[in-house]
């Protein structure tokens, strides 16, 4: 199943939204599957990225232009070498949910419950939306 996947973290100075394309290997029921899939996705990237072994990375002038008005320019360098635990990242995931330190939109409309049932189409739009805290007193 094709998504696409739109994450925005509201902590960033620059508005960045980044549309990716996100193809899972089956359809989610609920909101649980659905985080995840995505979380295993992730964590597969990673294991993958860490298993390439560049010996001299480097960047062309276009990516650290591009990187540049993100804000940060980096090689993308995993610097933990421990592949890193699927179910621990998944549970993490989930208790963040719970927490309320993300939220999901699936066509503009919020998914608030783990166990709510999901009507995913072909090519939907899912948003992911991290909070940040803010440190400082309210007055």
């Amino acid at each position: 199943m094709r998504l696409y996947v739109t994450v925005k973290s509201l902590g960033k100075r620059k508005p960045v939204l980044e549309r990716k394309e996100l193809l899972l290997g089956r359809t989610p029921a609920t909101v649980k599957e659905l985080i995840e899939e995505v979380v295993l996705q992730q964590v597969q990237g990673l294991v993958d990225r860490q298993g390439r072994g560049e010996v001299l990375p480097f960047l062309t002038g276009a990516e650290i232009g591009e990187q540049g008005e993100n804000g940060k320019v980096g090689f993308g360098t995993v610097y933990n070498g421990e592949p890193p635990v699927a179910a621990e990242a998944v549970a993490a995931a989930l208790l963040a949910f719970e927490d309320g330190l993300y939220k999901v939109f699936l066509q503009e409309r919020e998914c608030a419950l783990l166990e709510e049932p999901l009507q995913i189409g072909e090519g939907d739009e899912l948003v992911f939306i991290r909070f940040t805290m803010l440190a400082g007193r309210l007055w």
